[in-house]
């Protein structure tokens, strides 16, 4: 069949929103043994992104990125079908952060839910999202990554609070039939990688009790060479394997848009897909690791540098493990 005669799910805006709040390098080095030096080597990281205030939660990030959204593509909210909000740290456990940000934005005629596929959140619920697109089941489909990572960071300890920023971003869903649009995703997961990237305590295996609380367990756990070892193997074989079923060559490619976890968990990607640096999107130098919104907040800052037609290969690790990679063709 041709592809130009199939619907193909499309993004047609693309929406983004940090916080004020800069938490440097600099400032972390007050907190914990660390320094500014140590961190932009190893991570690539010079500042993070914190929201502050209380009963902030993650529908705030994705409440003001949806708000955008819709004005900026003069969406009106009644006619979205779905809204899909990929995050790791929820407002609460229930109801979903989607129905939050829905009712807040006045998506009144969307279902709604959230996703939990760690940092590989946002292409999950991209290649989610355009199932309902391809099937005809929806014609407005909103795509939301957002994280709160500070609430669930442990500031004493210095492996991971350098990494975790907050912020997110969304992106509308529409039918393409110009051959524009998510083309091919692959996607994997393997549950044994439990033990390498974690949260102790806070699910219905473990509540939270006086003891998992003093024990400081509801904090990111991670093995942090574990995880870079799967990431670089993982992610880079994912990235590789849909340019080679799509028959692109490194050239056909404008841009590479990574999951921002680490600059040379990137780097290392980009050389195994025979990608030049220049066609990498990389913001991790201001906002660190915002989990499910690092892809949309590359997309969004470097929109003005995408032109229809052109082609992505997006591509994400996170903890599950999950990975995998999203190839489309970019439609405005």
């Amino acid at each position: 069949m041709n592809e130009h005669h199939t619907t193909k799910a499309a993004i047609t805006g693309i929406h983004a929103w940090v916080p004020d709040h800069i938490l440097t390098n600099a400032e972390l080095s007050t907190m914990v043994d660390t320094s500014d030096e140590w961190i932009t080597t190893r991570t690539g990281i010079n500042e993070r992104r914190i929201l502050k205030g209380e009963d902030q939660g993650t529908s705030v990030i994705g409440i003001a990125a949806v708000r955008g959204l819709l004005e900026k593509t003069g969406t009106d909210p009644k006619t979205v079908d779905l809204l899909i909000c990929a995050t790791t740290t929820p407002d609460m456990q229930f109801p979903a952060t989607g129905n939050i940000i829905a009712n807040a934005v006045g998506a009144a005629n969307a279902f709604s839910f959230d996703l939990q596929a760690g940092c590989s959140g946002f292409i999950f619920g991209l290649s989610t999202g355009a199932q309902f697109i391809e099937t005809g089941r929806c014609r407005k489909v909103v795509v939301v990554g957002a994280d709160k990572m500070s609430s669930i960071v442990d500031y004493e300890d210095r492996t991971t609070c350098i990494i975790f920023g907050d912020g997110g971003g969304a992106v509308l869903l529409e039918p393409a039939r110009d051959g524009m649009g998510i083309l091919d995703t692959i996607l994997k997961s393997d549950g044994s990688g439990e033990t390498f990237l974690h949260m102790k305590a806070g699910g219905s295996r473990r509540p939270a009790t006086f003891e998992t609380v003093s024990a400081r367990e509801h904090y990111v756990y991670q093995e942090g060479s574990a995880v870079y070892k799967f990431a670089v193997k993982n992610m880079a074989d994912v990235a590789v394997t849909i340019m080679a079923r799509n028959h692109l060559k490194p050239d056909d490619i404008a841009f590479l848009v990574p999951h921002q976890a680490n600059k040379r968990i990137i780097d290392a990607t980009a050389e195994k897909m025979g990608i030049s640096p220049d066609r990498i999107m990389l913001n991790i130098h201001k906002y660190g690791n915002t989990t499910s919104g690092t892809i949309p907040l590359c997309l969004f800052d470097y929109k003005d540098r995408l032109r229809r037609g052109d082609h992505l290969v997006l591509a994400a690790f996170g903890a599950g493990f999950t990975w995998g990679a999203v190839y489309l063709r970019w439609a405005y």
